[in-house]
């Protein structure tokens, strides 16, 4: 069992000073991808300048996770760290982003796949320091997140929802709930006054991740650039 939080290692792609800075939380697969996936965010948002900051997770089940919460697959529990991830993030992480000579100008957009997009749509209900959220095939079908979605308020301006078409039809009846709980959480948003959207994609949730990951930060870019 892992008693602290994993140390995280940044790698940066793209301009540093860009005013556009794009923190994704990524795992081993996803930075096999990565140069894929801002190939994708270039071709979707042409001339714009973006710095994308990706932030490498080694234990994902462990620091992701908003609470405890049985495994779906495997024996590995959710073990519901994502507030000392979250402390690591604004004392450690935003403070090297941040520049107090391009604010307000400078925008912040966190995003990811599966578990990492929902915990950057969790992160977005504990500080308004992010301008964006990008959630590409979020894990929302965690238990307990759309009571928690409806409880709390929603701290950032505009946010991408994302699944896939047969990420549903699933046997597993708690990732079975996926698609009735984005529907769910893009409504609690909307509802909220919140800038969403929701996209549906071919496919199930193993399909073309560096891609759906790029729509969802190239929309949330186009959405922030207007502003």
């Amino acid at each position: 069992m892992i008693d602290t939080i994993s140390d995280f290692h940044t790698y940066i792609f793209g301009n540093k000073d860009a005013d556009m800075v794009l923190l994704q939380m990524v795992d081993d697969h996803d930075m096999d991808l990565i140069d894929r996936e801002i190939a994708h965010i270039r071709e979707l948002c042409p001339g714009k300048d973006f710095c994308l900051q990706a932030v490498k997770v080694n234990y994902w089940n462990h620091d992701l996770s908003p609470w405890p919460a049985p495994a779906v697959f495997g024996k590995k529990d959710f073990a519901g760290k994502a507030e000392e991830t979250l402390h690591i993030i604004i004392d450690e992480i935003i403070p090297c982003i941040i520049r107090e000579d391009k604010m307000p100008k400078q925008k912040l957009i966190i995003g990811g796949y599966s578990l990492a997009g929902l915990f950057a749509l969790w992160l977005a209900y504990q500080t308004d320091c992010f301008d964006g959220i990008a959630a590409a095939s979020p894990s929302i079908w965690y238990p307990d997140f759309t009571d928690y979605m409806s409880e709390n308020t929603f701290r950032a301006q505009t946010v991408y929802l994302s699944l896939g078409d047969k990420e549903e039809r699933t046997r597993n009846p708690v990732m079975a709930r996926v698609g009735g709980a984005i529907r769910q959480g893009q409504i609690i948003l909307k509802d909220a006054g919140v800038d969403c959207i929701l996209e549906w994609n071919k496919g199930n949730h193993f399909k073309d991740p560096d891609l759906r990951t790029a729509r969802a930060f190239a929309w949330v870019m186009s959405r922030l650039y207007t502003t």
